[in-house]
């Protein structure tokens, strides 16, 4: 792989182990950026960091980290201090337990990294380790001190690799009861859940990340290659939104089976009308 690894080690089961290299499965290099420019000199801009009080600039060697108390004040944490409590990494990914592929809340899935070895020796070893993997259907949870933490994750088996997927830590996940707290409990019927089945049956398809493209992405090389062409900029297309007033009738025409409409009550009368006998004249 051409890519600079993120991280290498020993991964290691019981006895059984091999160098690998942790490898970022996931990047936004390739996204276009932009720098800050002083409009007047056309100069990029510089960040500077500032006393919050004083407004003057503060050097690099004054710049220290502080926890805000409660009274405003802060407690400054030296960088020893700080260097103290971090964990001493062996540069091993030590694999604990395997579980099922579906056993852990994807919610807890932080950033996904390709697990590869590191040296032609270790490729039979992890083969067999990803063949017996395969064949049990189970994913491993390893840890291992990374970036100055240490961290859990998960590893499983993906087409002919690994996928190492850093977890996020329990307290780092939100309550779903909070999240969820405000939504309203409504009745369903029969017929809106008959509706909203069909709608889901005539949308079914198969993920392609390749199909979904980035918008803004696009949007954003569009205007900076018209910018630089000195072409016309391309317009926004204003956005319509609608209100769902009416939850049975927007069921409806999502599943194309609008509402049939009602007979004009003028008409009704009419026809009423005619079906009356003539009245007989006096005399």
């Amino acid at each position: 792989m051409a890519a600079r690894a993120s991280w290498k080690g020993q991964l290691t089961i019981g006895a059984l182990s091999c160098s690998v290299g942790l490898y970022t499965a996931v990047s936004s290099s390739e996204r276009l950026s932009f720098h800050i420019i002083n409009r007047k000199t056309g100069n990029r801009v510089e960040r500077q960091f500032v006393d919050s009080e004083t407004g003057k600039p503060v050097d690099r060697d004054e710049q220290v980290k502080g926890y805000r108390l409660d009274d405003g004040d802060y407690l400054i944490m030296e960088s020893d201090e700080l260097a103290s409590v971090i964990p001493d990494g062996d540069k091993v990914l030590a694999i604990d337990s395997f579980i099922g592929w579906d056993d852990i809340d994807k919610l807890y899935f932080d950033r996904p990294y390709f697990l590869m070895p590191v040296e032609e020796d270790d490729r039979e070893v992890l083969g067999l380790v990803i063949e017996a993997m395969q064949k049990e259907k189970v994913a491993a949870l390893a840890h291992a001190v990374l970036f100055r933490r240490y961290r859990t994750l998960l590893i499983r088996p993906y087409k002919k690799g690994l996928i190492a997927t850093m977890l996020n830590f329990d307290y780092e996940v939100r309550s779903e009861e909070e999240a969820f707290e405000d939504i309203p409990e409504i009745e369903v019927t029969g017929e809106m859940l008959e509706l909203a089945s069909h709608i889901i049956g005539t949308k079914k398809g198969s993920f392609d990340a390749a199909a979904f493209d980035d918008r803004y992405e696009a949007a954003l090389v569009e205007l900076v290659k018209a910018k630089v062409e000195g072409k016309r900029l391309p317009k926004k297309q204003p956005v319509r939104e609608e209100k769902v007033v009416d939850l049975m009738q927007a069921l409806r025409e999502s599943a194309g089976m609008s509402k049939p409409k009602a007979v004009p009550k003028a008409k009704a009368k009419s026809k009423a009308t005619k079906a009356q006998p003539a009245r007989k004249k006096a005399g």
